[in-house]
């Protein structure tokens, strides 16, 4: 049975910035989740946009106190737009990762145009901790099925094809206009990590949704993708009753 994740945002986006997520933590411990995702997006942060060193340790030591492991997101990309290797924003995610504790990683891919450099990119991610893994995004630049299977191509290409996975994001393919079971289908010996939403809405009005208890579409997409690494959490809990709401979807995502 895959380990469930509950992403900090499904406790809302506001609630967590005026909260913060040490006020979720025991939420998600209580509910049965076996780790908690970290937005760094959603932590406080210093005018130069530094997150607190000592806000982030004692975090990490709040989830691992509620006997939970962590993830650490990242809005970083690992390229830039003009497709370069961003090694300044990846030595200062992981350092950050390294800080809270986490398991993994994840950051957004970026503007990757076929060059995967290999060479550099093992070079920052040798020793880190934290597993490194790459998430499919709601933009057409960082969430097209082409640039994964590329950026997968090229990994192996160079002999490295294990030195970074993927998160993947079951509801962030709609956004470009990718059929999700095919992404999976075509994506699958790289996922490592789980994003489960629905999406509702239309265009660029779309918007997280828990998926339906009879949604055969995202029954079809989890059935393509391996069925023993984590699942996260991140369409938004019915706010009226949190916390039971929460225990609600962690026992139907388990047994999904």
């Amino acid at each position: 049975m895959a380990d469930i994740v509950i992403v900090a945002s499904a406790f809302g986006v506001a609630q967590v910035h005026e909260q913060g997520h040490h006020a979720y933590v025991p939420v998600a411990a209580s509910a049965g989740a076996a780790g908690f995702e970290v937005r760094r997006e959603l932590l406080p942060a210093a005018l130069d946009g530094a997150v607190s060193t000592d806000a982030l340790a004692a975090l990490g030591r709040l989830i691992a106190a509620h006997g939970l492991w962590s993830v650490y997101s990242t809005p970083a990309t690992l390229y830039t737009d003009a497709g370069a290797l961003d090694c300044e924003a990846v030595r200062g995610a992981l350092a950050e990762a390294e800080t809270v504790g986490a398991r993994i990683v994840k950051f957004q891919l970026g503007g990757f145009a076929g060059d995967a450099s290999a060479e550099v990119l093992a070079k920052l991610l040798r020793g880190a901790r934290a597993r490194v893994l790459v998430e499919n995004g709601q933009a057409a630049v960082g969430g097209s099925l082409a640039q994964f299977r590329e950026l997968f191509a090229a990994l192996e290409a160079a002999g490295v094809a294990n030195l970074l996975g993927m998160t993947f994001d079951v509801g962030n393919w709609q956004w470009p206009g990718e059929a999700p079971l095919a992404c999976a289908q075509a994506l699958a010996p790289y996922v490592e990590y789980i994003h489960c939403k629905g999406v509702a809405g239309e265009g660029a009005r779309r918007f997280a949704v828990a998926p339906a208890g009879n949604d055969a579409r995202f029954a079809e997409v989890l059935a393509a993708l391996p069925g023993d690494v984590p699942r996260g959490i991140e369409f938004p809990f019915d706010t009226v009753d949190l916390a039971a709401d929460a225990h609600r979807h962690v026992t139907w995502l388990k047994a999904a």
